[in-house]
Order: structure tokens, then C-alpha cells, then sequence
């Protein structure tokens, strides 16, 4: 635990606890959305799925990113991860992101990866809020990951004809906000 860093996070008016809860939380969700998504990813078959596919694949790729970010940070604030994985994938922010009924129903399975992601966004924008001013390292960090989930709804909401996104599929690096952290 870095002591001081984590008075520092108090003394600004952060209620670390329940800080530490939604870091947790959120690493949980980056977690189980990460194979949750493997599962969806490899069901996206057929000319439709295969569109979907390679987005899916990278959006899957950065949540584990996600999960690897934060961890640090959970135990930097005194925090710490569940011992056991079915506690911890229950403890998630977020509802698991299954597999429709119809798994060969492309559209379903988009509505089930922009929940991820809706659900994701709102989860990080909380953090912000809560730490804005405050404690610059998450804050710095849920800003991060928001920016990349902001852009993974917009990907998949785009696919459901809800408008354009505006936002391009990343081509080789992954993260390009969360890797700083991942140094």
C-alpha cells in the first residue's frame, strides 16, 4: 500500500472505501467481460458475425487492459482483489454480458456488447466524478478507460443503426489511453 498516496486520497474529501468498492467492482466487470466476450466473440459467425468479429476481438482485448490497469491501483489505496474468482465475478459493476438466446442473432449480440459498454461508461464516469480534484491517480486512470468504453459503445451502437460514431476501429495498438499504465 502507498501510505501516503492514500492519506493524500483522504484528506481531499474521498471516501476511499467506497472508492476501493467500485474499483473493485469495475476490475471485476473488466474481468468477466473480458471471457464473457470470448464467448460472444467466438459466436459471431456468418457474414454478419464476421463483421462484428474483429471489433469485438479488440474491445475484448482492452477490457482485459482495463482490469490490468486498475489492479495496481486497488492495492496502491489498501484495497484487494477477492480470493475467490466466483465471489469476485459476482461482485461485478456490471451484469454478464451473455450469450443471447439465439446466439446466431448478430443484432441481439449487439445489444448485448453496447449494454457492456453502457454499463462500463457509467461506472467509470462515477469514479470521475468521485475523484476529480481529488485523487489524480484514478482519476487519471477512470479517464482513461471511460475514453476507451465511450468509444466501444460507440462502436457496437453504431452497428445497431443507432447513428454514426464518428469513431474508427483501432488498427494494431490497442489502449492507446490505458497503456500508460500498463508500463
Amino acid at each position: 500500500m502507498a501510505r501516503v498516496a492514500r492519506e493524500m486520497v483522504e484528506k481531499s474529501g474521498v471516501d476511499v472505501d467506497k472508492l476501493l468498492e467500485l474499483l473493485i467492482k469495475n476490475a471485476s466487470a473488466e474481468l468477466t467481460t473480458y471471457y464473457y466476450y470470448t464467448i460472444l466473440r467466438a459466436n459471431l459467425i456468418g457474414l454478419k458475425g464476421e463483421g462484428v468479429k474483429e471489433i469485438a476481438e479488440v474491445a475484448r482485448i482492452e477490457d482485459r487492459n482495463h482490469f490490468e490497469a486498475l489492479v495496481p491501483r486497488i492495492y496502491e489505496l489498501g484495497g484487494k482483489l477477492p480470493d475467490d474468482m466466483k465471489a469476485f465475478h459476482d461482485i461485478s459493476a456490471c451484469p454478464p454480458a451473455n450469450l443471447p438466446a439465439d446466439p446466431t442473432n448478430v443484432e441481439e449480440m449487439l445489444k448485448v456488447l453496447v449494454n457492456a459498454e453502457r454499463c462500463a461508461v457509467r461506472g467509470y464516469t462515477e469514479i470521475c466524478n468521485m475523484t476529480a480534484g481529488k485523487d489524480h491517480r484514478t482519476y487519471d486512470l477512470a479517464l482513461a478507460i471511460l475514453n476507451e468504453e465511450i468509444e466501444h459503445e460507440s462502436w457496437f451502437s453504431e452497428f445497431l443503426g443507432e447513428g454514426p460514431s464518428g469513431h474508427f476501429m483501432r488498427r494494431g495498438e490497442t489502449s492507446p489511453f490505458v497503456s500508460k499504465f500498463l508500463r
